[in-house]
């Protein structure tokens, strides 16, 4: 019986189904037949223009017409703010050679050859990027704070309480035409530029008429056919959508609204809590045999001439549905020989639905385009945990049992319209206006524990009681609800002065706010509640008659009262806060082809933002509320890329500028939250500030030949006032909290190469065929620095106090690795689908949370992700004159454990460890 983990599986999307293109055999045929790209007109670059005889171009052999024509035809489709990715041309019709930007992309081709389900697992193949959690992308070893991700160029809100940046695991790869992942800052993005800027592409209306349809399904080697955990819930569960078993009793309704408190009315408590626990929310099932995954999606899509205008539509739609099973060892130590507190062994059981659905319409007269996308993504998790465990602390003997069920709902919506206008073949004028929503539902949190002493009473000791009293037995819920709106709207004008020179200017509002609310109950039993009544499963515990306590026996006579066990609500200081951040930004840049070799991309950007998160007051006798931090900041930030072709084939950049991190939501609200993915709580601190970055790259760019590569580059930043977590103890309880450190340094290197090999001559199989090397490589090493005389603000502290006494100088950034490698062998036929894959995939060990840092410091908390190997075979046959694409997927072959540890050198303790299964997954789609 394999046993296996927990809930960082979200990130488990869609086996996305992915078809071979009409242009390329090996191209996403979703994307096909192909459109000219809807932002920045990446298939219609200003013509080339000879330098020296040589027209400018890819291949080291010279370039040709030929060539010129592939480039042009695999253009990715890419939707950026800011004008134009290519602006003169003359360098070279590919994407990522022509930009004045450091750029990687990704485009549909390049994504399906990974074989990923979500964007996420994509981007990990990038040159510097590496995925950590949830999908959260980590560009060269930033975390996700310092990441900035848009879609169609238009920011987007998060659906995480502890995070303002989207995860980029809930995009299906199916709905993405192409990723862009820019390295360095031009003043056309946001200022939040700490690493990079994602900014993804939905697909756009196609030229012809086309629909896929797609399915599949997948095993895992931990989870398929082995037991398991679960609980009812509701019969629609399967679906991702609740049928209305877990909505709100009317008495909890009826209490969130009248801000009474029921820590001050027992009868009040007992009324509410009689309605909250029942057998399908709250008794866990085993699952002999869970089942394997299943995916399916359709696309289609169609134009039309009305007039001078082509109209077009384009939708797609896609449900998985997947389950995860982890075993998972839990430890925690307060002392820094690392002697356990707690020594816990979990099965975490996740059922991860995702359903989502895209209409597209789009309108293209003369040079003019209009597109109107409208997105929608559920991402739902029915969660299941039981452990048994020991708390050392408080006995060395007893067992320790704990169940927790939950369901959690994440939900985006995005509706945005993009309007790119060329009034004269001089000045274009892009206009972007947007509205998101996110959702994050959490009702019916349940945890319970149950307490088997080993101990004592024979009649007693070897049972697992829960006598409700906060010692020998608990029972929690929670209600959680997150959400968040954000509003955006952007212009940009671009004129070409002259054929080498080019202005742009450009205005960005956005407007976004945030409700968070999670209201906590604690039962606890008074004098009258029966002992025997400790043994019963958590339905029976909590049944209506022992809360709300019986006086009379079966005939209706007067009895002494049995029962009673009083409802008491845990955060009566902060359970709901309100964010805000509104920013007004213009900018102003240029980019010159000064002569013929050298092009220059500078501009300042000016920022003016408020961000507040405020305390809601939500009973109606008012409680102390924690300070409500406001911040006003005001930025000039400046950017600048200088490109020096120094011969057709071969380029230099050198890139500087100045952007800002700002602090999330939650971290500036002082507020308890607990993240069952990685089992911490959290407060919030009301005096973080902003971090602000000073940039520099240097880059040299081989194109050897057409789509290949070879690119080496160094980068170094410096960060002022970085915000960085830091740990300390609250009740004997270890609690994760913010607070910015005086400096930090993050510097490093990247090798990328992507080559091809012609097999034709080999004959034979190998006659139509070529090789493909894609290998990536990157290094970087991060510090803090912190002197003796530095400090740091911590809430609730009056005073500012020594920064040494909360982050040690030298340490590492949270979540950078020192070195990531991506490697890609693979084999495809250049004149049908037919492609065979090998992925591989390293990061080092990197730091995700830090020590308690005391008289005696903790050692911080290791993520060890190790070496990943897998394998992707794409083959298309012919069934009945249409292609039918074959996927076939193994995941995690050298079935890679996940680790996060804490060692001294001495001991190890093993923070959240689990085993990873090996994934099977095969797919098949066709497109008419």
């Amino acid at each position: 019986m394999s046993m296996t983990s927990r809930l960082v599986s979200a990130l488990v999307l869609t086996t996305a189904l992915v078809t071979p293109s009409l242009a390329y055999a090996q191209a996403d045929q979703n994307s096909a037949p192909q459109q000219p790209p809807s932002g920045p007109e990446l298939g219609n670059p200003a013509p080339a223009q000879p330098v020296d005889g040589v027209d400018q171009g890819d291949a080291g052999q010279g370039n040709t017409a030929t060539a010129d024509a592939a480039e042009e035809a695999a253009a990715p489709e890419i939707s950026a703010p800011g004008g134009d990715i290519i602006v003169t041309g003359r360098r070279s019709r590919n994407v990522v050679k022509a930009s004045n930007q450091v750029i990687s992309v990704l485009s549909a081709e390049e994504i399906a050859r990974t074989g990923e389900g979500d964007i996420a697992g994509a981007l990990g193949r990038v040159t510097g990027l590496s995925v950590v959690g949830n999908g959260l992308v980590y560009v060269r070893g930033l975390g996700d704070r310092y990441s900035l991700a848009l879609l169609n160029g238009s920011p987007l809100p998060s659906p995480e309480p502890l995070r303002r940046v989207v995860p980029l695991d809930i995009f299906p790869t199916g709905v993405i035409a192409s990723s862009l992942v820019q390295k360095s800052y031009s003043v056309n993005y946001p200022g939040e530029f700490g690493g990079g800027v994602i900014n993804l592409t939905t697909k756009a209306v196609p030229k012809e008429s086309f629909l896929s349809i797609g399915g599949g399904g997948s095993v895992d080697t931990e989870t398929t056919g082995d037991i398991g955990y679960s609980y009812y819930g509701s019969k629609s569960d399967w679906t991702g959508f609740d049928n209305g078993e877990r909505d709100l009793s009317p008495e909890l309704k009826d209490y969130f609204a009248s801000g009474s408190q029921v820590n001050n009315d027992v009868a009040l408590g007992r009324r509410v809590g009689a309605t909250l626990v029942n057998a399908r929310n709250a008794v866990v099932q085993r699952v002999r045999d869970l089942p394997p995954g299943y995916s399916v999606n359709i696309t289609g899509g169609t134009s039309f001439e009305v007039g001078d205008a082509t109209l077009g539509v384009i939708a797609a739609a896609g449900f998985s549905n997947k389950w995860r099973n982890r075993e998972v060892v839990q430890q925690t130590s307060n002392s820094s020989d690392l002697a356990l507190n707690t020594d816990f062994t979990r099965v975490n059981t996740d059922n991860h639905i995702i359903a989502n659905g895209l209409i597209g319409l789009g309108a293209e007269f003369g040079d003019n385009k209009i597109r109107w996308t409208n997105l929608y993504i559920r991402d739902t998790v029915k969660q299941t945990r039981l452990g048994i465990g020991r708390r050392f602390v408080s006995s060395v003997t007893a067992d320790y049992l704990q169940q927790d069920t939950a369901w959690y709902e994440r939900q985006l919506i995005n509706s945005q319209v993009v309007a790119e206008l060329r009034p004269t073949p001089e000045l274009s004028v892009d206009v972007r206006g947007g509205y998101a929503n996110s959702q994050r539902e959490a009702p019916n949190e349940f945890g319970f524990e149950y307490v088997r002493t080993n101990v004592g009473d024979p009649q007693t000791r070897d049972l697992f009681i829960n006598n409700l009293n906060g010692n020998s037995g608990t029972a929690n819920v929670a209600f959680s609800d997150l959400n968040e709106d954000l509003w955006s709207g952007g212009i940009d004008v671009s004129y070409k002065v002259t054929p080498d020179l080019s202005l742009t200017v450009g205005g960005v509002y956005s407007d976004t706010k945030r409700v968070s609310s999670r209201r906590a109950f604690t039962f606890r039993a008074s004098s009258s509640f029966p002992a025997g009544a400790a043994v019963l499963r958590p339905d029976l515990l909590l049944q209506p008659d022992l809360v709300l306590g019986v006086n009379t026996d079966s005939s209706g006579r007067p009895t002494p009262l049995v029962g009673g066990i009083d409802l008491i609500e845990t955060d009566t200081g902060s359970p709901k806060f309100e964010g805000k951040l509104r920013n007004y930004a213009g900018y102003g840049k240029i980019n010159w082809q000064a002569t013929d070799a050298l092009s220059i991309d500078a501009g300042v950007r000016f920022e003016k933002a408020r961000q507040s998160v405020e305390a809601v007051q939500v009973f109606s006798t008012p409680t102390a509320l924690p300070d409500s931090p406001t911040l006003r900041k005001e930025y000039w930030l400046p950017a600048a890329t200088i490109t020096y072709q120094v011969q057709p084939d071969l380029q230099v950049r050198l890139s500087a500028s100045k952007t800002i991190a700002r602090p999330q939501f939650r971290e500036l609200i002082y507020q308890p939250f607990f993240d069952p993915d990685s089992n911490r709580q959290y407060l919030g601190n009301p005096l973080l500030t902003d971090s602000q970055l000073y940039n520099a790259e240097a880059r040299v760019e081989w194109y050897f030949a057409p789509d290949q590569r070879l690119s080496l580059s160094g980068f170094y930043k410096k960060i002022k006032n970085p915000i960085e977590s830091y740990v300390f103890t609250l009740s004997d309880d270890l609690i994760t909290s913010y607070a910015n450190a005086p400096e930090a340094q993050l510097y490093g290197a990247e090798v990328e190469l992507q080559k091809y090999f012609d097999l034709g001559a080999s004959g034979g199989w190998f006659a139509d065929r070529r090789a493909v090397v894609v290998a990536n490589y990157t290094y970087s090493n991060s510090k803090l620095k912190v002197g003796a005389d530095d400090q740091v603000a911590i809430y609730p502290q009056a005073a500012a106090t020594s920064a040494t006494d909360f982050f040690r100088d030298g340490a590492p950034l949270t979540g950078q690795s020192d070195h990531l490698v991506n490697l890609q062998l693979g084999l495809e036929n250049t004149e049908r689908l037919s492609q065979q894959t090998i992925l591989l995939n390293f990061a080092s060990n990197r730091v995700v949370s830090r020590g308690l840092n005391g008289t005696e410091p903790l050692p911080d908390v290791i993520e060890k992700p190790g070496i990943t190997l897998d394998v992707v075979l794409r083959e298309g046959i012919q069934v009945r004159g249409k292609e039918v694409e074959l996927k076939f997927e193994a995941r995690n072959l050298l079935r890679t454990r996940h680790q996060e540890y804490q060692d001294n050198g001495t001991n190890r303790i093993q923070i959240n460890s689990y085993d990873v299964g090996r994934v099977f997954s095969l797919s098949a789609g066709i497109t008419f």
